[in-house]
C-alpha cells in the first residue's frame, strides 16, 4: 500500500528533478533515533522509531527516490491517523488519471489559492511541482505575484478565476460554470477544481497553525531546463 501511494504521489518526472539535486553531493541518511535536524513546526516532529511502520515505509521511499523528505510528511506525522487520511485524499485529488485537468493545472490551482491564503509552504512547494510538470519555469512566479496579469491561456485563466471564486467563498452561479464550459471544462472538472481549492484551504491553515517551513530544495526545482544531450552523454560515458 505504501509503495503504491508513494509512486502516485511522486511521479518519475519529479523524481528526476529531485535526484538532480543530489549530483556530486553526499546524501546524509538519518537513523530512526536521530532528532529532527531542523525547526520546521511548532508541534513535535516524532522520531521515526515511534511512528507506525506504514508511515515510516512511505517516508523512506519518498526520501530514497526524491533525495529529500518534504517537510509536510514530517509535520503531519504528529497525528498518524490524520496523516493517512490527508495523503489518501491528496492522492485522489492530485494524481487521478480522469477528468480534464492536467497535473500542471492542479498544481497551478494550489499555487494561486495558496497565495490568497498566504501559505508559504504550499506556494513554494507547489510552484516547484508546477514548474516540473508544465516545463514553464516562470509562470508560477507570475501567478504568485498576480495571476490576473500572468501569461495564462484562456483555459488556465478561466480555471483560476473559478478556483479563486471558490477560495474567496463567492456565491457560485451558473455563469461561473458557463465560463468553464466555454473553454472546454465540464461539471466534473468544476468539482475537481473546487475540491482541490477546498482541500488546500485546509492544508494552508494547518501550515499556518504549525508554522510549517518549506524545504530549501523546493526553491530551485524546475527552474533550469534539463540538458537532454548532456544526460545522454553521461549515460554513454558510464
Amino acid at each position: 500500500m505504501a509503495s503504491n501511494l508513494v509512486w502516485k504521489l511522486c511521479r518519475p518526472p519529479v523524481f528526476r528533478q529531485l535526484a538532480s539535486l543530489r549530483s556530486g553531493a553526499e546524501i546524509r541518511h538519518f537513523s530512526s533515533s536521530d532528532p529532527p535536524p531542523e525547526n520546521i513546526s511548532r508541534y513535535p516532529v516524532p522520531y521515526r522509531k515511534d511512528l507506525p511502520h506504514d508511515i515510516v515505509d512511505l517516508m523512506e521511499e519518498v526520501e530514497s527516490k526524491g533525495g529529500f523528505l518534504p517537510n509536510v510528511f514530517k509535520v503531519l506525522s504528529h497525528r498518524p491517523a490524520e496523516f493517512r487520511a490527508f495523503f489518501s485524499y491528496y492522492n485522489e485529488l492530485m494524481n487521478k488519471e480522469t477528468g480534464g485537468l492536467t497535473k500542471a493545472d492542479r498544481e497551478l490551482i494550489v499555487v494561486a489559492t495558496s497565495v490568497h491564503n498566504k501559505c508559504l509552504y504550499c506556494v513554494v512547494s507547489h510552484s516547484a511541482l508546477h514548474r516540473i510538470y508544465s516545463k514553464k519555469p516562470t509562470l508560477s512566479d507570475q501567478v504568485i505575484v498576480n495571476y490576473e496579469n500572468a501569461e495564462l491561456s484562456a483555459r488556465e485563466r478561466a480555471m483560476l478565476d473559478f478556483a479563486m471564486a471558490v477560495c474567496r467563498c463567492d456565491t457560485i452561479t451558473e455563469q461561473h460554470f458557463q465560463s468553464l464550459e466555454d473553454v472546454g471544462f465540464d461539471r466534473e472538472d468544476a468539482w475537481d477544481i473546487s475540491a482541490i481549492t477546498a482541500f488546500f484551504a485546509m492544508s494552508n491553515r494547518l501550515a499556518h497553525l504549525t508554522d510549517m517551513r518549506p524545504n530549501s530544495e523546493f526553491y530551485n526545482l524546475g527552474r533550469m531546463p534539463r540538458d537532454k544531450n548532456k544526460d545522454k552523454g553521461n549515460v554513454k560515458g558510464e
